[in-house]
């Protein structure tokens, strides 16, 4: 995959970023092999996994030319120099934090902040967030809440909820206005076999096919 490709060109093929949390450096490029013969092109390895800057070197070596790889739970700007070091294009974080948005942005890398109110969203696309994720999504009274911030948020934006998506629920999200997602222990959970791995990813891949069609 040519990596001039978009963020947009990127979500529009597949839009659902995995969330290995808690993998380890031994096992990270197996499990990653199956989430991109599975479809997958955006890949996050958390940082309060084991080691992740090793995790992260070790995938940009092998797919850094096939996805996008990355780093969640960045929250400082040390985390943010280690990982432009690795070579790798996206940065995920949990919260909104402007100046680490622009920082990311300037570095060359795709950023996708969290958020959890319409003025933490504007807020993250002031300062350039390429998509924002709703997290926990999980801890919303009900799905509709993304419909309401989809009615004041730019239609445009990648609007994605992270937290208790689940192939099941994923077209009740799309039909209110989410656009993509990120996929935490439905997708991957630590410990669980290659073979999970590729059968959960197959699943979601499935339930996006399913509401395209």
């Amino acid at each position: 995959m040519n990596m001039t490709h978009s963020f947009d060109a990127l979500m529009q093929e597949f839009p659902m970023v995995a969330i290995l949390r808690g993998i380890r450096k031994d096992e990270v490029v197996e499990h990653t092999r199956a989430l991109i013969d599975a479809g997958f092109r955006l890949i996050e390895v958390p940082l309060n996994s084991p080691e992740p800057f090793v995790s992260i070197r070790l995938l940009q070596e092998a797919f850094g030319d096939q996805a996008v790889i990355g780093a969640g739970t960045v929250l400082t700007m040390g985390q943010l120099t280690e990982l432009v070091a690795t070579g790798a294009k996206l940065m995920v974080c949990p919260h909104t934090d402007p100046e680490l948005i622009k920082a990311a942005k300037v570095a060359g890398l795709f950023a996708m902040p969290g958020f959890f109110t319409a003025s933490e969203a504007f807020a993250a696309l002031h300062a350039g967030a390429d998509a924002v994720k709703l997290f926990p999504a999980e801890a919303l009274p009900t799905i509709n809440v993304v419909k309401a911030l989809g009615a004041v948020i730019p239609a445009d934006t990648w609007l994605c909820p992270v937290g208790g998506v689940t192939p099941e629920n994923v077209a009740d999200y799309l039909k209110v206005g989410a656009r993509g997602f990120g996929l935490g222990s439905a997708l991957y959970k630590k410990g669980q076999s290659v073979e999970t791995t590729k059968a959960n990813a197959c699943a979601f891949m499935a339930a996006w096919k399913a509401y395209q069609a």
